[in-house]
C-alpha cells in the first residue's frame, strides 16, 4: 500500500465530502421535527408517537448497523462505503413521500437508520487519515458545523417545502395525492445523492499513516462485518458463542444480562404505561402499545451492547482491553449519551414548541428557528474546537474543561430560554442558549478518539454510537413527548424537564478532568501488554 500522506488540498476536500455527508445525514434524519404537528395531525397520533419516530424506531438499527458498518469501515474502502449507503438512506427518506400510516413511515425511518449507520464510523476514520492529531479539533469542528447546519436546513427546507405544497394544492388535487409534508421528505433526499457520486470518485488515503502507524489491509473485511453483526443481533449472537465454544462462565453471563434487561424493561413499560396511558398503535395489523415499542427496542439495545463487548473479547482482546480498561474512554461515551439525551430531546421538539407557543406557521418557524440554530450551531463548534486545539494540544485536560463549560452552563441557560414570553424573546435567549450548547462536542470527540489506537477508531465510533443512539436518541425525545402527553401538551415544561440528566453529567466530566492525562499517557504500554505490535 502507497503510504504517502495526502495533499493539503486534497485533504480539505476529503473534509467538505465528509461533512457535507454528516450535513444530508442530519438533514434527513431531522425534517421530522418541522414536520411533527402535520404528521400527528395526519396520523392522529400524539408526541410520544412522534418521539418514537424521531428517536426510537431510527435508533434501534442506526445503533444496531452502526456496528458491522463500523467493522467494515475499518477494514474496506470507506469512500466507496460511504457512497453506497448514503445513496441507500436518501432512497429511504424519499420513500417517507409515500407513507400513508404510522407502521410505513416507521419503515422508512428505521431504513434511514440503516444507511446513516456507516457515517460517523467512517466518515471519522476517513478524516482522521488525512488530517495530523494537532488539526483534530478543527476537523471535529468542521463535522460538528455540518451537523448544525443540517440540523437547521432540515427545519428551512422541511417547513418552507411542506407549507409551499399545501398552499399551491388544495385537498385532493396534489400529484400523486401527496401531503405536504410528504412532499417535504421528497426534498430532503435529494441532495444525499449528489454527494454520493462525489465520494465514490475521492481517493482512499492510507490507513494509519497520519499517526506513523501503517496498517495493512483486511483481507475479509465482508466476512469479518458479517460475523459482527451475527454476533451482537439477539438471537444470532447464540450461534456465535456455539461457534466460538464459549465457556459455561460466559453462556451464564449473557443469559443473566438478558434476564435483567427484561425484568428492567416490563418495569419501564409498567411505569410508563402508569405516567402516560397511550392508545395502541397498529404495526401490520397488530396493536400494541408505544410504551412497550419504546421499551422493547431499549431493551434490544441494551442486549445488543452486551453481545458486542462479549464478542470483542474473545475476537479482540487487544481491543476489549483498551476500551474496557480505560477509564477516561467510558467516561466519554457516558457523558456524551447523557448530553445526547438533553440535545435530542430538545431539538426534537423546540419547532413544534415554537409553533404551539407562539402561533408560528412552519414555514416561519423553518426559517428563522433553523436559520438561527444553524448559524449558532456553527459559530460554536467553530470557537470550540480551535480553542480546544490551541489550549490542549498537548494537554487533554484543557479541552475537558471546554465541554465542561458547555455541558454544565447550557441547562441553567435552557431554564430562562423555554419560559420566554414571545417568540422574539426566545430568540433572544436561545442565541446565547445554542452558542454554549453547540460547544462541547469538538473537545469530547477530540478526548475520546485518542484513547484508542487507530486500527480502533471505527469500532470506537461504533461503540460511542451506540450507546449515545439507544441511550440518547432512543430515550430523550420519547421522554420529552411522553412527559408532553402526560401534561396535557406542555412541550415547554417537558422539554426543561429532560435537564435534570445534567448533575450526573457534570459529575463525570470532573471525573474525566482527574482521569484523562493518566489513561492517555498509559495508552501505548497498555497495547504492548495486551499483546498489539507497535
Amino acid at each position: 500500500m502507497n503510504q504517502t500522506i495526502p495533499p493539503r488540498s486534497t485533504a480539505y476536500y476529503a473534509l467538505a465530502l465528509v461533512a457535507g455527508t454528516n450535513l444530508v445525514s442530519l438533514l434527513d434524519r431531522n425534517i421530522l421535527a418541522i414536520l411533527a404537528p402535520a404528521i400527528k395531525a395526519d396520523l392522529k397520533i400524539g408526541d410520544a408517537e412522534m418521539g418514537l419516530l424521531y428517536g426510537t424506531v431510527f435508533a434501534l438499527f442506526y445503533a444496531l448497523f452502526s456496528l458491522p458498518l463500523g467493522r467494515l469501515a475499518d477494514g474496506w474502502i470507506r469512500t466507496k462505503l460511504l457512497a453506497i449507503t448514503i445513496s441507500f438512506w436518501s432512497l429511504a427518506t424519499g420513500g417517507a413521500a409515500f407513507a400513508t400510516g404510522f407502521f410505513t413511515l416507521m419503515l422508512s425511518r428505521l431504513c434511514v437508520g440503516i444507511g446513516e449507520a456507516a457515517s460517523q464510523p467512517a466518515g471519522t476514520s476517513l478524516t482522521y487519515d488525512y488530517f495530523p492529531r494537532e488539526k483534530r479539533g478543527m476537523v471535529m469542528a468542521v463535522m460538528a458545523a455540518a451537523i448544525a447546519i443540517g440540523l437547521g436546513g432540515s427545519l428551512i427546507i422541511g417547513g418552507v417545502a411542506a407549507q409551499w405544497w399545501d398552499a399551491r394544492y388544495a385537498a385532493g388535487t396534489a400529484p400523486l395525492g401527496l401531503k405536504g409534508w410528504q412532499f417535504a421528505f421528497a426534498v430532503a433526499a435529494t441532495p444525499g445523492f449528489l454527494i454520493a457520486f462525489l465520494m465514490s470518485r475521492l481517493a482512499e488515503p492510507p490507513r494509519g499513516a497520519m499517526d506513523g502507524i501503517p496498517t495493512p489491509p483486511d483481507p475479509h473485511p465482508f466476512r469479518a462485518s458479517l460475523s459482527v453483526l451475527c454476533a451482537v443481533t439477539p438471537g444470532f449472537h447464540w450461534l456465535s458463542l456455539a461457534h466460538a465454544r464459549a465457556s459455561g462462565r460466559d453462556w451464564l453471563r449473557n443469559i443473566a444480562s438478558l434476564a435483567l434487561i427484561v425484568i428492567v424493561m416490563l418495569l419501564a413499560i409498567r411505569w410508563a404505561e402508569a405516567f402516560s396511558p397511550r392508545p395502541p398503535l397498529m404495526l401490520g395489523g397488530v396493536a400494541i402499545s408505544p410504551h412497550v415499542v419504546q421499551w422493547s427496542v431499549i431493551g434490544f439495545g441494551a442486549f445488543v451492547i452486551i453481545n458486542l463487548m462479549q464478542n470483542l473479547k474473545g475476537r479482540d482482546p487487544v481491543a476489549f482491553a483498551l476500551i474496557t480498561r480505560n477509564p477516561s474512554l467510558l467516561l466519554c461515551i457516558a457523558a456524551g449519551s447523557l448530553q445526547g439525551v438533553i440535545n435530542y430531546g430538545v431539538m426534537g421538539f423546540t419547532p413544534s414548541f415554537l409553533m404551539k407557543s407562539y402561533g408560528l406557521s412552519p414555514a416561519d418557524t423553518g426559517m428563522q428557528f433553523g436559520l438561527l440554530s444553524a448559524a449558532l450551531g456553527v459559530a460554536g463548534p467553530l470557537l470550540a474546537g480551535p480553542l480546544s486545539d490551541r489550549i490542549g494540544a498537548h494537554r487533554l485536560s484543557r479541552r475537558v474543561w471546554v465541554a465542561l463549560f458547555a455541558m454544565s452552563l447550557s441547562p441553567l441557560i435552557a431554564l430562562w430560554v423555554y419560559r420566554a414570553g414571545d417568540a422574539s424573546s426566545f430568540y433572544l435567549r436561545f442565541t446565547l442558549y445554542s452558542l454554549v450548547l453547540t460547544m462541547w462536542m469538538p473537545p469530547l470527540y477530540a478526548v475520546l478518539f485518542e484513547q484508542v489506537l487507530p486500527r480502533m477508531r471505527g469500532l470506537t465510533v461504533s461503540l460511542y454510537i451506540v450507546v449515545s443512539t439507544i441511550f440518547g436518541l432512543g430515550i430523550g425525545p420519547y421522554a420529552v413527548g411522553m412527559i408532553s402527553d402526560a401534561r396535557g401538551g406542555d412541550l415547554g415544561g417537558a422539554i426543561l424537564s429532560i435537564n435534570w440528566v445534567a448533575p450526573p453529567l457534570v459529575l463525570l466530566l470532573l471525573i474525566l478532568l482527574w482521569r484523562v492525562e493518566r489513561d492517555h499517557a498509559g495508552l501505548i504500554p497498555r497495547a504492548r501488554a495486551a499483546g498489539e505490535r507497535l
